[in-house]
C-alpha cells in the first residue's frame, strides 16, 4: 500500500512539474536562459574568472545574429549554362524523335545531315567562346588596377583598404565587415557597486511583477524578455515569488567600451530564494522562499559613453556551463 502511495505522489509531482513548464531553478529572472545583447561581443565567450571558472553559454534569446548568413552556392557560369541547354535540347528532340517512330537521332543518317549538325555545334561552341571572352576582358581591368598599385609601390598594401582588396584578390572571398573598434574601459568601486545593486533591485522588482521599475533598470531587449516571462506566468496563473538576495562573490571577466556603448560583464554568485506560488489560493507550487539558494551567473551590464555610473542598465545575462 505503501509503495502505491508512493508512485502516486511522485508522479502528481511529475504531472505538475510538466503543467506549470518551470522548476524552482529556472524561476528566478530570465528563466535559466542566456538571454540579451553584449555589443559587438555578444557572439563571443567571455573570458572566464574565479567566480565563474565555467564557459558563459551561448546567448538562446538575443536581437544580435548569431553570425553572417552561410554564403549562397555559387552560381552556374554562362558557358555552363548554354552547354547544359543545349545538352537538354538534343536529349529532348532525341526523345522526342523516339516517341514519333523516327529514331533516336533522326536526320542525322546521311553525310550531308551529319555534317549540318556538327557545323551547327561548331557555331554554338563559338558563340559560347565569344560571350565568356567578352566577360572575362570585362573583368579583367577592375581587377587590374588595384594590384597594379600595389605593384608600382614595389610593396604589400599598407592601408586597411588596399589590404581588403589584396584579400579578395587572393582568394578570401567578399570582403568581411570590419569589426567595431574596442577600446579597454576602467571601473571604478562605484561601477562595482551599481552592480550589486541593480542584482538585487532587478530581482526584486521581478519577484514584484514591477514592470515600470524592470524597464528603468534593463534594455528595451532585456525588458521584453522579462515581460514576457511575467506573461506566461499570469497565464499560468502563478507569481515567481523572489526574498533573500545578496550577493557572495564577483568579479569582473571585462569591460570595454565601443561606439555607442560602454559594457561590463561581471560574474556574480549570489543567494536567493524563490518559488512559484498560486494566484488564486497563494498555494508554493514549486520551490521555497524559506529555503537559499546559490545561483552563479554572468551579467552584462550597459550604459552610454560619458554617463555616471548609475546609469548602467542589464543588458544580457548568461549561464556558465
Amino acid at each position: 500500500m505503501s509503495k502505491t502511495l508512493n508512485r502516486l505522489a511522485m508522479m502528481t509531482m511529475m504531472a505538475g512539474v510538466v503543467a506549470f513548464g518551470i522548476t524552482a531553478v529556472d524561476a528566478r529572472p530570465g528563466g535559466g536562459k542566456s538571454s540579451g545583447s553584449r555589443g559587438s561581443q555578444t557572439n563571443v565567450a567571455p573570458p572566464s574568472t574565479s567566480t565563474a571558472p565555467g564557459t558563459a553559454q551561448p546567448m538562446q534569446r538575443s536581437v544580435t545574429p548569431a553570425g553572417p548568413a552561410a554564403a549562397a552556392a555559387p552560381a552556374p557560369s554562362m558557358a555552363r549554362s548554354l552547354m547544359m541547354g543545349l545538352g537538354a535540347g538534343l536529349l529532348g528532340a532525341g526523345l522526342f524523335g523516339l516517341l514519333s517512330g523516327s529514331g533516336f537521332l533522326a536526320g542525322l543518317g546521311s553525310l550531308a545531315g551529319m555534317i549540318g549538325f556538327l557545323l551547327q555545334i561548331a557555331l554554338i561552341g563559338g558563340v559560347i567562346f565569344l560571350v565568356v571572352r567578352l566577360i572575362r576582358g570585362r573583368r579583367e581591368p577592375a581587377m587590374a588596377t588595384p594590384a597594379a598599385g600595389m605593384a608600382r609601390d614595389g610593396q604589400s598594401a599598407q592601408n586597411p583598404m588596399q589590404r581588403q582588396m589584396m584579400g579578395g584578390l587572393m582568394g578570401s572571398g567578399a570582403a568581411q565587415p570590419a569589426q567595431p573598434a574596442i577600446q579597454p574601459l576602467n571601473l571604478t568601486g562605484d561601477d562595482f557597486g551599481a552592480f550589486e545593486k541593480l542584482l538585487v533591485d532587478v530581482q526584486t522588482a521581478y519577484g514584484a511583477e514591477n514592470v515600470p521599475a524592470l524597464r528603468a533598470m534593463l534594455t528595451p531587449e532585456m525588458s521584453a524578455y522579462f515581460e514576457g516571462d511575467l506573461s506566461d506566468n499570469e497565464a499560468k496563473g502563478v507569481i515567481n515569488k523572489i526574498a533573500n538576495v545578496k550577493l557572495l562573490q564577483g568579479d569582473l571577466s571585462e569591460a570595454w567600451r565601443e561606439a555607442g556603448g560602454e559594457y561590463a560583464t561581471v560574474a556574480m554568485r549570489y543567494a536567493i530564494a524563490d518559488a512559484l506560488v498560486e494566484r488564486r489560493t497563494g498555494r508554493t507550487v514549486e520551490g521555497d522562499l524559506a529555503k537559499v539558494g546559490e545561483v552563479t551567473e554572468v551579467w552584462t551590464f550597459v550604459r552610454e559613453p560619458g554617463t555616471a555610473q548609475a546609469n548602467w542598465k542589464l543588458s544580457a545575462i548568461q549561464q556558465v556551463a
